[in-house]
């Protein structure tokens, strides 16, 4: 087993003038002279000139108190209002197809209190508890359609939308910001690769690609920080949620290590996790504890990331065994025990991703073959879970 780690003081980003992500941002408030957002061709070349912005904040030439006043009325899910609760509805009033759509992302939001799924129609966010759909939204499949990426900032209406699938709507390698309330983008971050993913906070943008993850100020789109990784097709990256400095989680530069960035302390720390490769990892809402798993697929282990020691190692866990290859929730503290607490079988084939309900001692389900399931497990003597509620929100029919 190793647990090597080591810190190094984190260097600020000195980006150039002119950085390969080229960001144009229109303001989050309705304006009249704005220009209305035509979606891009399906295959971008590979490098496009964004038009200039009808509203950039420079944050050097501002004082911070204001620049974080502006912040949290841009980005502070209390006060920017939620999805209108509007259930099976579609905006765009286009006819709705009534094949089943392909699934192309699914994920939670940061409480995860409700998720986001992209098809190759559009997106759609359904709520937790109560299960139920809150919006959604379908392109125009003549013009592509296709989301690969989405991704929300906790209730609010704004959301980061990437194109995916045969007809994507968007290039795959632009993060459109887009305001639904508005209903159209109003910014886009450009890239020469493809966007494998995408985290939001209230104050920064994370976006991922292959081998390099770039942190943007949210307020006016400004480069912050660059960061190198392994290959990492998956897009893994979490970042913390709890008001505060940032802490980001991602792969390190070497196989089965895992890098963390303390952005408050402007400390990096490097855990080698695991021998094999970094399938997955979780982090808790304030950055404290990180739980990671290896293609393996048996052994998850906890972290603290302030000083990289190795806290608990559960084998053949509850995260491994009911999410496969992705962990996603928050770490529960009863975890004393070095084997799974509780378990519930799932169908092979397909993937999922977990995440601790909202209600005492359940978990939410979510798998890409449509599934929501909600269980209920005891954390005192384990075994198997007990089902409490099962959807399926592709074919609504086959819920029970």
């Amino acid at each position: 087993m190793t647990t090597l780690s080591s810190s190094s003081p984190w260097p600020l980003a000195s980006p150039s003038p002119s950085p390969n992500p080229n960001p144009t941002f229109l303001s989050f408030s309705s304006s009249p002279h704005m220009a209305e957002s035509s979606p891009p061709p399906s295959s971008p070349p590979h490098h496009q000139t964004t038009q200039t912005p009808t509203t950039h904040h420079d944050p050097e030439e501002e004082e911070e108190e204001e620049e974080e006043e502006t912040l949290s009325e841009l980005t502070d899910s209390s006060s920017l209002p939620s999805f209108t609760q509007n259930p099976n509805s579609n905006p765009t009033h286009l006819p709705t197809s009534t094949s089943v759509p392909a699934l192309l992302h699914l994920s939670f939001n940061q409480d995860y209190g409700c998720f986001a799924v992209g098809t190759d129609h559009g997106f759609r966010i359904y709520n937790c508890d109560p299960y139920r759909e809150i919006f959604r939204r379908d392109f125009d499949t003549a013009t592509g359609g296709g989301v690969g990426v989405v991704e929300m900032l906790f209730r609010c209406n704004i959301l980061a939308l990437v194109g995916g699938g045969p007809d994507p709507q968007y290039p795959i390698n632009k993060v459109m910001i887009w305001d639904d309330h508005q209903s159209r983008c109003i910014g886009e971050l450009s890239f020469r690769s493809e966007v494998k993913a995408v985290r939001l906070r209230r104050d920064r943008i994370i976006v991922i690609l292959v081998q390099k993850i770039f942190v943007y100020n949210f307020a006016d789109l400004k480069l912050l920080h660059q960061i190198e990784t392994i290959a990492n097709p998956k897009g893994l990256c979490e970042v913390s949620h709890v008001s505060g400095s940032l802490v980001l989680v991602c792969p390190g530069l070497q196989k089965g290590q895992v890098r963390v960035e303390h952005y408050g302390s402007k400390r990096t720390k490097f855990i080698m996790a695991h021998d094999s490769r970094i399938a997955c990892f979780a982090l808790t809402q304030d950055g404290r504890l990180l739980a990671t798993a290896s293609s393996k697929g048996t052994l998850v282990r906890i972290y603290n990331t302030l000083d990289g020691s190795l806290l608990q190692e559960n084998v053949d866990s509850v995260f491994g065994e009911i999410c496969g290859f992705e962990i996603a929730g928050v770490l529960p503290r009863y975890f004393s025990s070095e084997w799974s607490v509780a378990q519930f079988r799932l169908h092979e084939g397909s993937h999922y991703i977990v995440a601790f309900g909202h209600q005492k001692n359940t978990v939410v389900i979510l798998g890409m073959d449509g599934s929501f399931y909600r269980c209920q497990f005891d954390p005192v003597t384990g075994g198997e879970m007990t089902q409490l509620e099962y959807y399926n929100f592709l074919k609504p029919e086959e819920t029970f």
